[in-house]
């Protein structure tokens, strides 16, 4: 199929082909689980399942940051999913997360776990249940949520949007990616234009507002996703760039990028997190975690 043929969808869709793309081995119209897996149990009430996208990364620099800032509740495990294997259909992480996405974490601080799934339900658990970076005056936390939810609302089309049509498509289709650039463009405005004015997205403080853009937009301003940097001309957006240094320059936020992460350099990669140790441990033993 070509970008200019018409394409007539049937009276009843039904799924009788892969989809095609990068991902079309995990892409399925039903849920559930599809093998019988349980998922591991660490030493530390909070367990994390999870990789290292843009949604997995929200949540390690959070817990990274609530660890810097003292929080030693936060100590947490940190599972490896690897979702093109579809270790996201197991048996075990179908019952953290019926959405069967990453991240899903349990919290087994309690007298029962409690399950959290959604990056950005998990963001918002966690700050409450530290009582840190999210505001408590109800106009700033107002604020703060705002931007959590845009982020949630927009990502798709960031992701599932203009980044598989620009990146994972089977082929290239012009009309989807001139309506998701122009949209992914929109986006980045908005972000600057706040951000212009105002040192983090809710306002003075380093939220976990920012933490839920981060590692989606702050990513595309440096062109460290779907190699659109130039094509989308990202470093016109100049208080977005500001804001992503700012972020990339924190401790935390560098360690929870490097949390679940599975691509790039070797040296950035810690597979599975168990102990604050681990980010100091050598590369082939960051690579291969013990068990």
């Amino acid at each position: 199929m070509t970008d200019t043929e018409a394409y007539v969808p049937p009276k009843i869709w039904t799924w009788n082909k892969e989809s095609g793309g990068r991902f079309a081995n995990i892409n399925r119209p039903i849920a559930g689980a599809t093998h019988e897996k349980d998922l591991p149990v660490g030493r530390h009430p909070l367990q994390l399942y999870s990789l290292a996208t843009p949604n997995g990364v929200k949540v390690t620099v959070l817990l990274e940051e609530l660890l810097e800032a003292g929080h030693s509740g936060a100590e947490y495990d940190a599972w490896l999913i690897r979702i093109g294997d579809g270790d996201q259909f197991g048996s075990g992480f179908v019952a953290a997360n019926p959405n069967s996405k990453i991240p899903a974490l349990f919290d087994r601080s309690g007298a029962e776990p409690v399950r959290i799934f959604e990056s950005g339900a998990i963001l918002l658990y966690l700050a409450e249940k530290f009582g840190a970076f999210v505001p408590t005056d109800p106009a700033q936390r107002a604020e703060c949520l705002s931007w959590l939810f845009w982020q949630m609302g927009s990502a798709p089309y960031l992701g599932g949007g203009f980044g598989h049509f620009y990146a994972y498509a089977p082929y290239k289709i012009e009309y989807a990616i001139d309506r998701f650039a122009m949209e992914v463009k929109r986006q980045l405005d908005v972000l600057d234009r706040r951000l212009a004015d105002n040192e983090y997205l809710a306002g003075a403080d380093y939220t976990i507002a920012d933490m839920a853009v981060w590692p989606w937009y702050g990513a595309l301003a440096k062109g460290l996703v779907y190699e659109a940097g130039e094509f989308l001309q990202v470093q016109d957006y100049k208080h977005v760039q500001r804001w992503t240094d700012q972020i990339a320059a924190r401790p935390a936020a560098r360690r929870g990028r490097m949390v679940n992460r599975i691509t790039g350099d070797p040296a950035s990669q810690l597979h599975e997190r168990h102990d604050a140790s681990d980010f100091t441990t050598e590369t082939q033993d960051k690579l291969q975690p013990a068990s």
